[in-house]
């Protein structure tokens, strides 16, 4: 009867089976029987087969928020949601047992998917990032604007040796397989990228101190602009005395503003260093450094001929240009 109901709403076929946990065929002899004798041929065939919904409409609403309360909230080790386990959950609420394939179209109906999480600090305030997102961020392109200065984020990165590893297609049966030079070694990289759409690098075999960001600062200098409001997160190397009295010593001429803490995803820069090592250079074997930095500098001048990509980095830190 409920199907019959759901039908009448406008809903599809699969997406009552997904509701009522059962198959579409199961739901399409209802619907055919309704057709030929009316809703009394659905009340003797649910008599015949026995079947009733397990779930009201109202609980299968009520899902969503309590799964969004996390597998711990239900004693569960490790914020994971897989299909035993909620229906674990739809068994402890509603006294109903699902099967893990009927959980997972019930799931899928209910707009949830399978995804890898991101993984986050736990340290990070929520509302300052928020607040930065909405406050200081306007009031810095407007301060950039003003005083005519080149708004540009800055960070630092790590390329290694080891192939940034990501899906590709292969026979059945048969994994594909990415050599790699077995090494720690590294290029140490500092990048930035401005509002405008510009992007520059300085590339390192060891790691970066403040001195590497004085000479950062003059790179931008020459490339971008001499007044510069640069944009960069608290690293050590930002901090460094030599730094501060660099800034210090330019007039006003370079201008310093610190993101919050533990929000690398608030930096464009971020966002080219993830392109770059899971699209620029994915699956890529590289013997030695002299290589790798030659395919990083192919892989940044890729990347500047694109300025929707550059543009792209600043939307997935969510700041509006």
């Amino acid at each position: 009867m409920r199907a019959l109901e759901l039908k009448r709403l406008g809903w599809k076929q699969r997406d009552i089976a997904a509701a009522l946990g059962v198959t579409e065929g199961a739901v399409s002899q209802w619907l055919a029987a309704a057709r030929r004798g009316g809703p009394d041929a659905i009340a003797s065939h649910l008599s015949r087969c026995g079947m009733t919904p397990k779930l009201t409409p109202e609980q299968l609403r009520l899902i969503p928020d309590l799964l969004w309360h996390g597998a711990e909230a239900y004693g569960l080790r490790g914020d994971v949601w897989t299909c035993e386990r909620v229906a674990g959950v739809i068994s402890e609420e509603f006294g109903a047992s699902y099967s893990n394939s009927q959980v997972s179209r019930l799931l899928k109906h209910l707009g949830w998917t399978p995804q890898v999480p991101i993984t986050r600090a736990v340290q990070r305030d929520e509302v300052a990032i928020r607040r930065w997102r909405a406050e200081s961020w306007p009031a810095l392109k407007a301060k950039a604007r003003r005083e005519r200065r080149d708004l540009v984020f800055v960070d630092e990165s790590g390329f290694y040796l080891l192939p940034g590893v990501v899906k590709t297609y292969g026979p059945k049966g048969q994994t594909p397989v990415v050599d790699e030079w077995q090494t720690r070694d590294h290029l140490s990289v500092m990048g930035g990228v401005t509002s405008g759409g510009k992007i520059s690098s300085l590339v390192r075999p060891t790691s970066l101190n403040g001195s590497q960001s004085i000479e950062f600062l003059v790179h931008l200098g020459r490339l971008v602009g001499d007044r510069l409001l640069v944009i960069w997160d608290g690293s050590p190397i930002h901090r460094r005395a030599e730094v501060q009295s660099f800034v210090a010593e330019t007039d006003g001429k370079v201008h310093v503003e610190r993101l919050p803490a533990y929000a690398p995803d608030l930096n464009p820069v971020e966002w080219l260093w993830k392109h770059l090592k899971e699209v620029g250079l994915r699956n890529l074997t590289c013997l030695d450094l002299e290589q790798l930095h030659m395919e990083l500098h192919l892989a940044l001048g890729r990347v500047r001929q694109r300025l929707d990509l550059v543009r792209s980095f600043f939307e997935g830190a969510e700041l509006e240009l």
